[in-house]
């Protein structure tokens, strides 16, 4: 038997993918090394699954700082409030939460994954679980599975959709890299992004500050000219190995590239605990208040004043060699300015980051020069697709992965299924 598309890979882009080549009419098979299929899907948005992003499409596309601007043609066929309606079309109503991400109703991931497979079902797709792919070998005429079992299954079009290698127990491991070369493709550097950073900073070595969350406050990646590189506000945590929570996630790309590129073996970051105070202001108003409490301990008129977290504030006063029951009458204005300082300019070094198996979402991948961006076909190899996490695609937490995989994966099997159809 020879299939007009399979497709490897049961993840968001696969299912996706396998869906709209049957819907268009292709024989279509879907393989999965592992026992379920949508397995990342499924535990997507903390088991909540957030599907897409209802922002404009220049935003969404700008949340995909890796290579975002390849989807413009992508998104001209089918973009985020296609997938909105697609959802909702098949009877999964959405919801909107904070910053456009659009969620299940049911605020079950499990309820998208089940109503995809059904889709799948309906459309009489052959799916294969616990089928590991050995080899991918390609022909003018037909391209040829090979399984680990030895079986062969022959197809007139392949879209490869097994992601890339962060969270690997969902499956992703990079075994489509090497499928991938054999075609001719080049393989972008990879590296973990959307993952935590680890310092060496003697605060953290010694956990003074470990499990401390600052709400709302902006973080930077600073250049080793001391310049921004970019800055993201949002909550972040201090940890037991250095700091994590959605503004170092958002950061953590722009840290890892600057190592990668070998211009920081550290690099310098800073947060502004109040970014929506001026300096001058604040230190106006805390002098203030300083005057006011002159009999009040510093460290009780400062938490008062500023809202920061007392065991953070209880550093800060360490750092700065004043004691927390010292009268606020009794400390110096410049002291006082150099406490202020480093609550809106904390800076400290971070020297890496956590693995790529313990990033959300990994960083290089099949280069998208090599890629057709109106069908995901390669330009190297007929009739052979990608869709996914295995492109050198990649944006922030917040339903703009997911947004890529679903929209790269619904041109790849539409386009696959085409091709197949209309090849003699």
């Amino acid at each position: 038997m020879i299939y007009d598309v399979i497709v490897i890979g049961g993840g968001p882009s696969g299912l996706m993918a396998a869906i709209s080549a049957a819907e268009h009419g292709a024989k279509t098979m879907l393989v999965e090394k592992g026992q379920k299929l949508g397995t990342k899907l499924a535990i997507s948005g903390g088991g909540r699954c957030n599907v897409t992003n209802r922002l404009p499409q220049d935003e969404v596309i700008k949340n995909i700082p890796g290579n975002g601007k390849f989807l413009y043609s992508a998104f001209s066929v089918f973009n985020n409030y296609d997938i909105i309606d697609y959802f909702e079309r098949m009877g999964i109503a959405l919801k909107e939460e904070d910053h456009g991400r659009m969620f299940p109703v049911s605020n079950s991931a499990k309820s998208v994954v089940d109503t995809l497979v059904n889709r799948l079902h309906e459309l009489e797709v052959h799916m294969q679980l616990s089928t590991p792919v050995k080899a991918i070998h390609y022909t003018e005429t037909t391209h040829h599975i090979l399984l680990q079992n030895g079986e062969k299954i022959h197809t007139k079009a392949v879209v490869i959709a097994v992601g890339g290698k962060s969270v690997p127990h969902t499956g992703s491991t990079g075994d489509g890299y090497a499928w991938a070369k054999k075609a001719g493709h080049t393989i972008t550097d990879l590296y973990p992004t959307e993952v935590a950073l680890t310092s060496d900073e003697r605060f953290i070595k010694d956990k003074t500050l470990q499990g401390l969350s600052l709400r709302d406050v902006a973080l930077t990646v600073l250049n080793k000219k001391g310049k921004p590189i970019i800055t993201h506000q949002m909550d972040m945590v201090f940890t037991h190995f250095g700091i994590s929570g959605p503004a170092v996630l958002r950061c953590s790309q722009f840290v890892v590239k600057e190592m990668m590129m070998g211009r920081q073996k550290r690099v310098l970051m800073a947060i502004d605990m109040l970014p929506n105070e001026q300096l001058e202001q604040l230190m106006n108003m805390t002098v203030a208040a300083i005057k006011k409490n002159a009999r009040k301990s510093v460290k009780n008129t400062l938490r008062d004043m500023t809202g920061i977290p007392e065991r953070l504030l209880t550093y800060l006063l360490y750092k700065n060699e004043v004691g927390e029951e010292l009268k606020a009458g009794n400390v110096s204005n410049d002291t006082i300015r150099t406490i202020i300082d480093n609550i809106k300019n904390f800076t400290f070094y971070v020297n890496g980051s956590l693995s790529i198996e313990k990033a959300f979402v990994t960083g290089g991948g099949v280069s998208t020069k090599e890629i057709i961006p109106n069908t995901m076909e390669s330009k190297l190899m007929g009739r052979l697709f990608f869709c996914g996490e295995i492109l050198d695609i990649h944006g922030y937490t917040g339903g703009y992965n997911i947004t890529a995989a679903l929209v790269t994966g619904r041109l790849a099997g539409t386009n696959a299924a085409r091709r197949a159809l209309s090849y003699k």
